[in-house]
């Protein structure tokens, strides 16, 4: 998706997901303008959101993920993020939810 990613990972319990996302984030970073995919310089819109499912359910959650393009043309990812916040009972507030890409200001 332009706006998003969904990735499946395992980890281990010592492992801390902060330091997964920011080695993502860092490194993925670096090698897509090093590449130069984008016009102009990437970068990662702050924060991240992660979710806990059991190993029973990673056939389900890998179907999700490689079918995005199907459940975004009947939903935005915003609203696909406040609905797994509030099936998971995340407390929120939203205007500390991702911006939509329409809404973030254009760079000059």
């Amino acid at each position: 998706m332009p706006d998003h990613i969904h990735i499946l990972v395992g980890m281990t319990p010592d492992t801390a997901l902060s330091g997964l996302v920011k080695d993502i984030k860092v490194n993925s970073t670096r090698f897509i303008n090093q590449k130069r995919w984008t016009v102009g310089q990437f970068a990662w819109q702050e924060g991240f959101g992660a979710f806990s499912y059991s190993h029973s359910q990673i056939p389900e959650v890998a179907a999700y993920i490689e079918n995005q393009e199907k459940h975004h043309s009947r939903r935005t990812f915003r609203e696909e993020y406040l609905t797994f916040l509030e099936r998971f009972g995340v407390a929120y507030d939203v205007k500390y939810v991702f911006d939509s890409v329409a809404d973030l200001p254009l760079e000059e």
